[in-house]
């Protein structure tokens, strides 16, 4: 009646229909030394999945965050220089150029409110940088070394 039992548990289990129970039935029965001839084929694969089973991962893996912030930097400053050469090679308003202004104090207010300009954009993009900085400190707080 036990090797019928086996029969119909090796049967469920290659239909992938056994439950744990079912399953650790037919590890204790193919660590035995005798096993039906006709199940013997099973037996090496069982075998393997009660050794495999027992293996644990000793080696250290280390998570090492770079800190390396210089290309985030380089690439805000190149945004700014490629924003600031945009903004003097397009026309600007209804005035003229910043070069044609007769009254210093004028292409004064002109430079500074363009400057203004570019820094409410050039802060915003930094404000986005924090909120990485942020994630980053989260996620290094989760995963300690």
């Amino acid at each position: 009646m036990v090797l019928n039992n086996i029969e119909q548990l090796i049967e469920k289990y290659n239909n992938g229909e056994t439950s744990l129970k079912e399953e650790q039935q037919l590890k204790e029965y193919f660590k035995q030394e005798t096993v039906a001839l006709h199940l013997e084929m099973y037996k090496p694969m069982f075998v393997y999945f009660a050794a495999s089973q027992k293996e644990t991962f000793t080696k250290e893996v280390s998570l090492n965050s770079s800190k390396n912030h210089f290309f985030a930097w380089i690439s805000m400053a190149a945004v700014a220089v490629l924003m600031l050469g945009l903004y003097l090679q397009s026309p600007l308003t209804a005035q003229g150029d910043l070069g044609t202004h007769e009254d210093p104090e004028l292409a004064f207010l002109e430079v500074k409110k363009s400057l203004e300009l570019i820094s409410t954009h050039f802060n915003q993009g930094a404000s986005s940088i924090n909120y990485l900085n942020e994630v980053e400190n989260t996620t290094s707080l989760i995963f300690k070394k």
